[in-house]
C-alpha cells in the first residue's frame, strides 16, 4: 500500500470516526441522521472555537449560519406567501389561492430554535407552513419574535403574545377570511415552549376577546427547574439536541451570564424558598411507569437566592408553562403533543400530558418511539414526513 493509500485510508477512518454515532435499531434512516449531526456538529464546534477566542458569542455565530437557509416570501401555484408586521412584529402569512366558500381555519406558528436561533423564512418552516395552508385550507400565520442573546425573557414570550393578540383582532381575521372559531397555535422545541405559554396566557387577557381552538405542541421545552430527568440523562448526548446544548439554550433565554448555565448544570439554580414549584415537575409522579424504570427520583439541590433575584425568568410561568396550577391548566383547550423517545425534553412533554389530562383537558398524545429531537422539522428525513402527516391529519379532524 503506497502512503497516499495509507493517508486516505486514515484519513476515512478518522472521518467515519467522526461521523458514526451508535443508534438504536428502530431509528430509521441512521447514516443520513448521522450525517447530519455531524453537519451540525462541526458548525457547532466552529462556533464554540470563536466564542473561546472572545471573537463573536456562540449563539450569534449559529445565528449567521442559520441565516443562510432562508428562503423569501415567494408564492407558488398553490399558496399565497407574504410579509407583514403584527403589532411590529414581522410574520409571514400564507393564503390558500383555491377559493373558499366559508371563512378558513386558522393556524399561529412559532419556529423554535432555543430563542436564540432561526425564524419564519428558514426553509423548513416555510415548507411546513405551506403543505399545512395547502392541506389544511388554512391561513397559517408563521411568527418571528427578537432572539437571545440580544434580547432576553421576557422579550421573546411579549413579541409571540403581541403578534398573537394582534392575529385574534376581528378586523384582522376578517382580511384574512379566518374563522373566529377555528383558530389553533403550534410550535416546535422553544416554539411549543411560547405556544404553550401564551395559550396559558390568553386564558386571563380580558382584552382578547377570540380564544384558541387547539394548541400543537411538538417536543416543546416547558422548565428548566429539573435538568436532570430520565430523558436527559437517556439522551445527554444524543444526536442534534444534548443536554449541554439545551442547558445553554435555557441559560442564553435568560441571561449571557454563564454563572446560571453552571447552577444549571450542577442542579443548584433554584433557591429553597422556590421549592414549592418542584411538585409541578416532580417525573417520579407525573411520568408513565415505563420512562421511569432504572431511575431513582433524587430530592432537588438549592442554592442561593441570588440567582432567582438576578434572574427570575427561570421560576416565571411564562418561562416554563409546566409551573402553572391546576386551576389554569383546566382552562386550556383541546390540545395535541408529540413527544420523541431520544429527546433530551421528552419528560417534560409527557409530564405536560400527565397534568393536563389530570386536570381534564383533552389530549391527544403522538409519542414517537423511534423519534429524536428535529424530527418534526428536518425535512430530508422521512420521519418529518410521517410526523408532519400524522399532524396535519389531527388538524383537519380538530381544528
Amino acid at each position: 500500500m503506497g502512503r497516499k493509500s495509507l493517508y486516505l485510508l486514515i484519513g476515512g477512518i478518522l472521518i467515519a470516526y467522526y461521523i458514526y454515532t451508535p443508534l438504536s435499531d428502530n431509528i430509521e434512516e441512521p447514516w443520513r441522521l448521522m450525517w447530519i449531526n455531524a453537519h451540525q456538529k462541526t458548525i457547532e464546534n466552529l462556533a464554540t472555537f470563536v466564542e473561546l477566542l472572545g471573537l463573536h458569542h456562540i449563539m450569534d455565530s449559529l445565528k449567521v449560519v442559520w441565516s443562510f437557509y432562508e428562503v423569501p416570501p415567494t408564492s407558488d401555484e398553490n399558496v399565497t406567501v407574504t410579509e407583514t408586521k403584527f403589532n411590529n412584529i414581522l410574520v409571514r402569512v400564507y393564503v390558500p389561492k383555491r377559493k373558499s366558500e366559508v371563512l378558513r381555519r386558522g393556524l399561529f406558528y412559532i419556529h423554535g430554535g432555543g430563542w436564540c436561533m432561526g425564524s419564519a423564512a428558514i426553509n423548513d418552516y416555510d415548507l411546513l407552513s405551506r403543505w399545512t395552508a395547502d392541506r389544511l385550507d388554512a391561513v397559517v400565520i408563521s411568527t418571528n419574535y427578537r432572539l437571545a442573546p440580544k434580547y432576553h425573557f421576557p422579550i421573546q414570550f411579549e413579541d409571540v403574545y403581541n403578534a398573537l393578540s394582534w392575529f385574534l383582532r376581528k378586523t384582522v381575521l376578517a382580511k384574512y377570511g379566518v374563522n373566529p372559531e377555528r383558530i389553533g397555535i403550534s410550535g416546535d422545541s422553544a416554539g411549543g415552549n411560547l405556544a404553550a405559554a401564551v395559550t396559558q396566557q390568553l386564558l386571563d387577557d380580558p382584552d382578547v376577546k377570540i380564544k384558541l381552538k387547539i394548541q400543537a405542541l411538538i417536543y416543546p421545552a416547558l422548565q428548566p427547574l429539573d435538568v436532570d430527568l430520565p430523558s436527559y440523562q437517556e439522551n445527554s448526548n444524543f444526536l442534534i439536541l444534548s443536554k449541554s446544548l439545551m442547558v445553554r439554550f435555557w441559560s442564553e433565554y435568560f441571561t449571557t451570564d454563564r454563572s446560571l448555565e453552571k447552577a444549571m448544570l450542577s442542579r443548584q439554580h433554584v433557591p429553597v424558598e422556590s421549592s414549592h414549584l418542584f411538585k409541578f415537575v416532580n417525573w417520579s409522579s407525573l411520568l408513565p411507569e415505563r420512562f421511569i424504570k432504572g431511575h431513582v427520583y433524587n430530592n432537588p439541590n438549592y442554592g442561593s437566592s441570588e440567582l432567582a433575584k438576578k434572574y427570575p425568568g427561570f421560576l416565571d410561568v411564562r418561562a416554563a408553562p409546566l409551573l402553572a396550577d391546576d386551576k389554569k391548566l383546566h382552562s386550556l383547550p383541546l390540545t395535541y403533543v408529540i413527544t420523541c423517545q431520544y429527546d433530551p425534553l421528552r419528560d417534560d412533554g409527557l409530564m405536560y400530558v400527565t397534568r393536563l389530562r389530570n386536570a381534564g383537558v383533552q389530549v391527544t398524545h403522538n409519542h414517537v418511539e423511534d423519534g429524536f429531537h428535529g424530527a418534526f422539522s428536518i425535512l430530508e428525513l422521512k420521519i418529518s414526513h410521517r410526523l408532519i402527516n400524522q399532524y396535519i391529519e389531527w388538524l383537519k379532524e380538530n381544528l
